[in-house]
């Protein structure tokens, strides 16, 4: 056996133990909890499991879930293309503080993100006084701090930088010289986005916004610390929290079912994700030809 031989037999089997060590590690990492989640979910039979996703406290957690979810992805998609326009179609004083202020929800653990919103729009914040000052004179009662508008801000604070994140290196890849020529024909500003720059980005886009779908699906740590009232501002992992906490055999596998609702969610994320990724690289390969 030559050396040549002996580096591809050594070659293949370095390749089948990384092969063999990555099935493994997402078997029991992955997949063996989610089938864990499902099995729980049906042990006590169909009609429990129907019955426990279909209590009024579940409808309530899966309602909010959804609000925060589409609030916090219409907003971050509308800020996140204007900061990555910004980012990369001008040139400012500033231009890497901002990039960088955009990343501090990657770095600042949600638990502390919600802590802050109630420092700040709780009975103990700085803007409490300004908030019962309307309230009293408009004879509202607007509540931010353990209500469905806190809930809100919380979600779009910690899913912020996943749609500007995903459009950036695209707009950096393609660059400004088909918005330049645009603009130099006589185009408008908005007919240059509309007709240029959206189709230049919008697999990466629509990539972002699964993301931010995903991540806004499971938060847990802000929204813990702004949702007070079972029923009326939890999220679905808040009352699986409340389920699961309560320690009842029953109550156990109630959470486990109504877990189950967030691993369907995260599965049609998933296939969504990976549709959106695969045409993401088609256009960029097809631009590289």
């Amino acid at each position: 056996m030559n050396q040549q031989e002996k580096l591809e037999r050594q070659k293949k089997r370095t390749k089948v133990i990384l092969i063999t060590i990555s099935i493994l590690f997402i078997f029991f990492m992955l997949v063996l909890p989610l089938f864990s989640v499902i099995t729980n979910s049906l042990s006590e039979g169909f009609s429990f499991y129907v019955k426990s996703i279909s209590t009024s406290y579940v409808k309530s957690a899966l309602f909010v879930t959804i609000i925060a979810t589409v609030a916090s992805v219409l907003i971050n998609t509308f800020f996140g293309i204007m900061a990555a326009f910004l980012l990369t179609k001008f040139s400012f004083k500033g231009k890497q503080v901002l990039a960088t202020l955009i990343d501090i929800p990657f770095s600042i653990s949600p638990v502390i993100v919600g802590l802050a919103f109630l420092m700040t729009f709780g009975r103990l914040g700085w803007t409490y006084p300004a908030i019962r000052a309307i309230n009293n004179f408009f004879g509202t009662n607007i509540r931010i701090a353990f209500a469905i508008p806190g809930v809100i801000i919380a979600t779009v604070f910690v899913t912020f930088p996943f749609v500007s994140r995903e459009i950036i290196p695209i707009l950096n890849t393609q660059g400004k010289d088909e918005e330049e020529a645009a603009a130099l024909m006589g185009a408008k500003g908005f007919t240059i986005f509309r007709k240029i720059t959206l189709p230049q980005m919008k697999w990466g886009l629509i990539y972002g916004i699964i993301l931010c779908t995903a991540r806004a699906l499971g938060e847990f740590g802000a929204v813990n610390a702004l949702s007070k009232t079972r029923g009326e501002t939890f999220t679905l992992p808040l009352e699986i929290d409340a389920l699961y906490m309560s320690g009842t055999s029953s109550s156990i596998t109630a959470a486990f079912a109504v877990s189950s609702l967030l691993v369907i969610i995260a599965l049609i994320v998933l296939v969504l994700r990976n549709i959106a990724w695969y045409h993401s690289q088609s256009k960029q390969g097809k631009d590289g030809r």
